[in-house]
């Protein structure tokens, strides 16, 4: 019964952390020059703004699903236009999810994630969207 508790104790303990990770990056959403601002349509109409971290691979630009909260991602794939900001420019962006290979694979390879930072966020599944510039 005490190994039980225990191990209950460990769980619990483990998905508070990862609870309060996952909150503090969404709330305080932390930019850099590093960063992207994201800017979409949500479900009721408003357009809201999501800090990123952009990956570049073959010229292209794309973002990554790497948390559990994903409200704007479900957003983006809903109403794919939208409007990003990345290194001083704006520019309004076609969002696609990525599923096909080799591009997957590609993306995926270069962007790796540490096993800390899995680890912290509660390996959630990943996804990665590309954001092709809309004419």
């Amino acid at each position: 019964m005490k190994s039980l508790k225990a191990a209950l104790f460990v769980v619990l303990a483990y998905v508070g952390i990862v609870f309060l990770f996952e909150s503090s990056l969404g709330y305080l959403q932390p930019q850099s020059e590093d960063t992207l601002l994201l800017s979409m349509q949500d479900p009721t109409g408003q357009v809201r703004d999501r800090v990123l971290s952009p990956y570049e691979l073959n010229g292209a630009l794309y973002v990554a699903v790497n948390h559990w909260p994903r409200q704007w991602y479900k957003s983006l794939l809903e109403y794919p236009s939208a409007t990003v900001v990345y290194q001083g420019e704006s520019k309004p962006v076609l969002a696609v999810l990525v599923t096909e290979n080799p591009e997957l694979n590609q993306i995926t390879e270069a962007y790796q994630l540490g096993f800390l930072f899995r680890l912290l966020t509660g390996f959630p599944p990943r996804a990665f969207v590309r954001l092709d510039d809309r004419i």
